[in-house]
Parts: C-alpha cells; structure tokens; sequence
C-alpha cells in the first residue's frame, strides 16, 4: 500500500504532512537540541518518526516520548533547512495539543504549565503577581530576594528586567498625525506591555516619524502564542477569533509586534480559522498585514535622525528569520544610522532558549543554549546585541548579567529611540 493511503490510528497530526519528510538529516544541525543533546530523538527527523508511531499506534504515549516532544523549542529552524518543505511548526504544535489531551503529566509538571496559562496571557494578573517585585526592586533589595527564593522561582526571577523604572521615551503618548497617512498597529502583547513596555511605545514612535498613523486596540487579547506552543490550541483559537474581530476593526494596513512569536501567530491565524465560517476570510486578510518594525520604516525611505558611535551585533529572532523570513531589514536600518557599526553574529539565528515560555519549562536546556548564545555574542566585542523580540531580550540579558558582560541587550524599538536622542 503507497504510503499516502496509510490511515492513522490517532489523531495525532495532519498525518498527510509526515510523509513529506524524506529523512534526509539535513535539519538536525539546524535543530538547537540536537546540537546540545546529539540524540536522534531530540532533532526533528527523530520528533517526526515519533508523531507517526504514535499516529498508527505502534507507541505508547508514555513519559520518554512526551519528553523528547516537551524538548522541542519550536523554533522552526529546521524549516529553513528542510529541502522538501516540510510545516514542521503545524506538526509539532498539533502533536502537542493531542499530548495536553492523552498524557497524564506529574503533579509538579501541571502546577507549572497551569501557573504558566493562568497569568502570562492576562496582562492585569502577570502586573498583579509582580507589584510587590517593584517595591522590593524600588527599595533596592531585589538582590537579596533573589538570594532567598527557591533555587526554580530564582531562576525565573533572573529572567526578568528591572522593573522600577520607565523609559521617558516610552512614556508618553505617540503625536498626533494626520488622519490621512497609512495606519499601523503596534499589538501591545501580554508580557510585553507589562515588563517591556518601552519597546511597544518606542516602536509607535518610530513609526509615526516615518510618517505612518498609529491606531491602538481598545482593549488587549493574547495572540494565542503561549497556548498554540503549550498544546492549548482551543484557548488560542478563542485568543485568535477576538484579534481578527479587532484587528480588522482598527483599519490598520501594518500589524507589527515586539514579539516575533506573536507576530508569527497572528500572520498564522487565516490557516488557524480556515474552517471559520464567520471568520476565515477576515483572519487571511489580518495574516496579510503583519510585518516587522524595520520594513514600514525602511519603506518610507526617511533618513535616519541622531546617531550613536556604537558597535552592534544582531540577533536573529527565530519566529522572525524562520517563520517571517525577515532577515536583511533589520540590519540595514541598523546600519542606516549614523555612527553605528554593524558587525555579524555567528550563529545569528540558532535560538537563544527563549523560545516563549521554554526558558520556564525547560530551564537547562534554555540555560544551554542561552550560553551559546552568549559566547558568540561576547566574541563580537559589541557595545550592544540588538534584537526585534522581547523574549529572546529577556533571555540573552540575564545571561549577559549573570556574566557581569559589557555589551548590553537592547530591544530594536528602543535601540531606535536611543539613536534618535543621540
């Protein structure tokens, strides 16, 4: 029997989609746990082989298999090596779902993804859960916190940035302009407007100099990021049918995040919602519009105010260089500043371990990879790294800090606005 005529014996993925892979090994060098692990089962092909034992039921679905699933970062490099194409992100995104479904996972392992779920997509429940950081963090005593907590919550704790202060840049409200000029949509995210709020503020600036109408939503809904990564893919879709009703509503032209993983899942909701009948036209148009912050900007060809006599180095984002395929704009807004410096990453685009919420459920690996990073980034001699994603900021600055490193982790948004006040 041809292998497209094999029936599945559960739903499991798009089983059609498995047979697309011709095993050929060239993503497992593109794949950051394999590169760490130089286990079969932890690159895609091995994943892969996984998803089809389990889909005609020659494998039990026990702790090992969901371990070597749980250890994907998602971080789809190895769609950009994969010569047959293969959708990996869809396969390992729905394997996931059916694993929430089927797995009985331990105790401590629910209290964390459930903790994870019920506060990182409620911006007003993450800024709850963090005001009593801010008053430690005002009386200067976060470092002692720190030293307090349990070695796990710790970890967490490294991860985030100071929290007591706000960038003046990102204060106040965008200028007006005129109602006539092309409307974008800087989507405020859930950790994002809480704890990197700079970088949205920032981005609104830089596109309202370059000429463009900034809208913003009424009211913020999760991309549905977190919960398509987690295997939660009914929440995501709630998340997604509210931001395709308000982001078609704005009459915004541009949809850009600060977060690439957010930016990849709204350019994603018209195959989400293809079955949508109220929907699935509205979601493929709203997918149309998302891009990047450096491209808007770059295509309005307005010459790039202030400067700084910086050396930078850049950070490929893997949602942005692997799901968007956005690269080169980046870099040449960067190098379009004057006095700036531009010197190439090794490795630029192998994940960081950030990967959403991996860096809290997968907390050696990401520290693996976060040191990789790290290294590569030292040995450019760099004044900053720059980056257009806030979780990957969050990773790669801890990892920075921990090493008490000069060159500083800055958000693309910002690093804007720095070279804009000189």
């Amino acid at each position: 029997m041809p292998q497209s005529a094999r029936s599945p014996s559960r739903d499991v993925v798009d089983y059609e989609l498995l047979f697309d892979c011709v095993h050929c090994g060239l993503c497992l060098e593109a794949c950051p746990t394999y590169a760490v692990a130089r286990t079969e089962m932890d690159s895609p092909r091995g994943r892969i082989y996984l998803m089809k034992a389990l889909a005609e039921d020659r494998l039990a679905l026990d702790a090992d298999v969901v371990r070597h699933l749980d250890l994907c970062l998602g971080c789809r490099g190895c769609e950009t090596a994969c010569p047959s194409g293969i959708h990996y992100g869809a396969l390992i995104e729905k394997a996931r779902a059916y694993v929430e479904r089927a797995h009985r996972r331990t105790f401590a392992d629910r209290i964390r993804r459930w903790a994870i779920g019920a506060i990182f997509p409620y911006p007003a429940r993450l800024r709850t859960l963090l005001a009593p950081l801010r008053m430690v963090e005002r009386a200067g005593l976060r470092p002692l916190a720190q030293r307090a907590l349990p070695r796990a919550l710790r970890k967490w704790l490294e991860l985030l940035p100071p929290l007591a202060t706000r960038s003046a840049a990102a204060a106040g409200e965008s200028p007006a302009t005129a109602a006539d000029r092309p409307r974008v949509l800087v989507h405020p995210g859930c950790v994002a407007q809480v704890i990197a709020d700079s970088a949205n503020r920032n981005s609104e600036a830089a596109l309202t100099a370059a000429g463009y109408q900034v809208v913003r939503l009424p009211q913020t809904v999760c991309c549905g990021a977190l919960d398509l990564h987690s295997g939660n893919r009914e929440r995501a879709t709630r998340f997604a049918r509210a931001n395709v009703r308000a982001l078609s509503a704005s009459g915004a032209t541009a949809i850009v995040s600060t977060g690439s993983g957010c930016s990849v899942a709204i350019a994603e909701y018209g195959e989400l919602l293809k079955d949508d009948p109220e929907l699935a036209v509205a979601a493929r148009e709203v997918s149309a519009r998302v891009t990047d912050l450096s491209s808007p900007i770059l295509k309005k060809s307005i010459p790039t105010t202030g400067g700084l006599n910086c050396a930078v180095t850049y950070h490929d984002a893997c949602h942005l260089a692997h799901g968007l395929g956005v690269r080169e704009s980046p870099r040449k807004l960067l190098q379009s500043i004057p006095g700036v410096r531009l010197i190439e990453l090794a490795e630029s685009d192998f994940c960081c371990g950030s990967a959403g919420s991996y860096n809290l459920t997968e907390p050696d690996m990401a520290l693996a990879l976060a040191e990789r990073k790290v290294d590569n980034i030292v040995a450019t001699g760099a004044d900053y790294v720059v980056m257009a994603n806030v979780g990957c900021l969050f990773q790669i600055a801890a990892e920075l800090r921990r090493r008490h490193a000069k060159t500083r982790a800055i958000h693309l948004a910002d690093f804007l606005a720095l070279a804009a006040s000189g």
